[in-house]
């Protein structure tokens, strides 16, 4: 009798997408094996009034799909790699680094009007504080609000809140064929992905060796380095998802090329550098990117957005 292999995923209609696809390409190599997901609810499902900074980043989305991992319950946890924390918990390792999708940040705006066109004092909704920081660094009259839900939910709040504008993930949006809403690509030189973005991550526990064996195939030669590199870049500056942090890997024509950033909340002091080396030190080199940027100031930017957070 074939074995089941359990999956853990979040229940949200992107999540259940991307779970859907690990197993697709998990059964077109491993076509005797069967495969049941498992749907769960994570914290930062249920807490959906509160902003994404004040209930803390680290494990918002993953957590109880670790949990169940290291209970046994699930086999392997697929999650959006951006939403993964840089350190795991002891016992688990990311069995697959998945080819990564268009990283870029979009815009989709009710009047089609892109974030150049936008009028003064225009309304934008996000739930991140590294779009925030990005988008008042390049537009400080922009009056950003806070949207939080699922991706259906989010684009229906763009009428129901009466806000000019969304910014989003384009992976997201593209992989449940929701492209035609796209108004406008926001290129890198303005607003740097999350770390991650645009890559499903599967989860497994690192004893687990029948497991990872299955998932070698889905892991990416692209996408493990440069995402190696990013999670290596905010795990040095001891960043959560929910901070002003952004990070883009790159392997081209066999070198990694890393950009970072780091941004006070409104945004006005900034931190960017780049740098370049061989994907074999993916590791390195985002650990290096790191030290030069808080040596050039990202220390305390970061610290002083640390502050103003407890203080609230």
């Amino acid at each position: 009798m074939p074995r089941e292999i359990v999956v853990g995923s979040r229940q949200s209609e992107l999540a259940l997408w991307q779970a859907r696809w690990v197993v697709e390409q998990l059964k077109k190599v491993h076509p005797g094996c069967v495969f049941r997901i498992a749907g769960m609810k994570t914290k930062g499902d249920h807490l959906l009034d509160v902003p994404l900074a004040r209930i803390g980043g680290k494990g918002l989305f993953t957590k109880e799909l670790e949990n169940a991992l290291l209970a046994g319950a699930c086999d392997l946890a697929v999650h959006s790699m951006k939403d993964l924390p840089t350190r795991l918990p002891e016992g688990l390792a990311v069995g697959a680094v998945c080819r990564r999708e268009d990283p870029a940040d979009v815009l989709v705006s009710r009047r089609g009007l892109t974030l150049q066109e936008l009028p003064r004092g225009a309304r934008i909704g996000t739930s991140s504080l590294r779009r925030k920081a990005q988008l008042l660094r390049f537009r400080p009259d922009l009056e950003v609000v806070d949207v939080r839900g699922n991706l259906p939910t989010r684009l229906r709040k763009l009428f129901e809140q009466e806000l000019d504008a969304l910014v989003l993930a384009r992976a997201g949006i593209s992989r449940l064929g929701l492209e035609k809403e796209i108004t406008q690509k926001i290129p890198f030189s303005i607003c740097l992905p999350a770390v991650g973005q645009g890559s499903i991550g599967v989860e497994t526990r690192a004893d687990d060796a029948e497991t990872r064996a299955l998932l070698k195939e889905l892991d990416d030669p692209q996408a493990r380095p440069a995402i190696t590199a990013e999670r290596s870049f905010l795990n040095r500056l001891e960043g959560g998802c929910q901070v002003p942090v952004g990070a883009l890997g790159r392997v081209e024509g066999g070198r990694l090329l890393l950009e970072g950033s780091v941004l006070s909340l409104d945004g006005q002091r900034c931190v960017r550098e780049s740098i370049s080396g061989s994907p074999q030190e993916a590791a390195r080199l985002g650990e290096e990117l790191a030290e030069r940027m808080l040596a050039r100031g990202a220390k305390e930017i970061l610290d002083e957005v640390r502050r103003e957070f407890e203080r609230q």
